[in-house]
């Protein structure tokens, strides 16, 4: 069971029950043979599919956003661009996979050589929570028009953030076992890692969670790509724009609620502006 909670008041947005085994296994299969599915699918329908999920993220992007600043905090100005994000990536990429997919030839002595990019199968996202909507769509659009299917495993106190991006998913035609919400704790994610149904991973979150995954995809043979935490230099040097640098050094630090991988965590400033510095910070 995961509990939803207004960070800003407290209060209890939802309870979330855990899936059940039974309910954990037909999510891995119906992902499995929709990634069986999707991959002789055209892909011209697979592109017309991800314009339908951007055009579906706009309508509600309102109800999204509000969602996100429920569960996550962040402002609602900063959810309503999250959104919008996630709309406009998912026409970027949309548009640039006939070009990503198609095979290229290479010069050889052979008849013909050539590279060609095809779907793993179903892929678990595993994804925080401080872009409940961003994060999860960013690692799942590209296998998703390469062929392929993807499990969301979101942070726990995101879940409903997960299972609208499940809905959005759906209502833009996609079927069952495209995209699944696995709402289930985090001490099960091994076992899915090593089923068979599962053909690679993706986290992105801390390096305790990153070692961890790693161990177990490795374990089983299976890929895994990792976004891991970091400790960004802001560097403020004695001839800067004093003025401009500490706009910007406040908007790296605070952006999203400070709950940012690219914000500025340690900032540098040489002795002669170091004191104006922090004054105006």
């Amino acid at each position: 069971m995961s509990v939803s909670v207004n960070p800003a008041t407290g209060d209890v947005l939802a309870d979330h029950p855990d899936l059940s085994d039974a309910a954990l296994d037909a999510a891995l299969t119906r992902a499995a043979e929709a990634a069986v599915r999707r991959r002789t699918m055209p892909l011209a329908e697979r592109i017309a599919s991800v314009h339908a999920l951007a055009d579906v993220l706009d309508a509600d992007r309102e109800r999204l956003a509000r969602l996100a600043t429920a569960e996550m905090g962040k402002t609602l100005v900063q959810a309503r661009s999250e959104v919008a994000k996630c709309a406009s990536a998912a026409r970027a990429l949309a548009e640039l996979a006939e070009e990503a997919f198609a095979d290229s030839d290479r010069p050889a002595d052979a008849r013909r050589a050539f590279v060609a990019r095809e779907p793993l199968g179903a892929v678990l996202a595993i994804m925080p929570w401080n872009f409940p909507f961003w994060q999860a769509l960013r690692a799942a659009v590209p296998p998703i028009l390469a062929g392929g299917s993807v499990l969301l495993k979101h942070a726990d106190n995101v879940r409903g953030c997960g299972d609208a991006l499940a809905e959005t998913f759906h209502a833009a035609g996609m079927g069952d076992g495209a995209f699944e919400h696995l709402a289930t704790e985090t001490e099960r994610v091994a076992a899915v890692i090593a089923d068979d149904r599962i053909a690679a991973v993706t986290l992105t979150g801390s390096e305790r969670a990153g070692r961890a995954v790693a161990a177990e995809a490795g374990q089983a043979l299976k890929p895994v790509v990792l976004e891991l935490g970091g400790s960004d230099p802001f560097v403020v040097l004695a001839d800067a724009d004093l003025d401009a640098a500490v706009r910007t050094a406040v908007t790296a630090r605070v952006q999203n609620n400070g709950q940012s991988c690219i914000a500025g965590k340690r900032f540098i400033v040489e002795a002669p502006v170091a004191d104006a510095f922090t004054e105006a910070f």
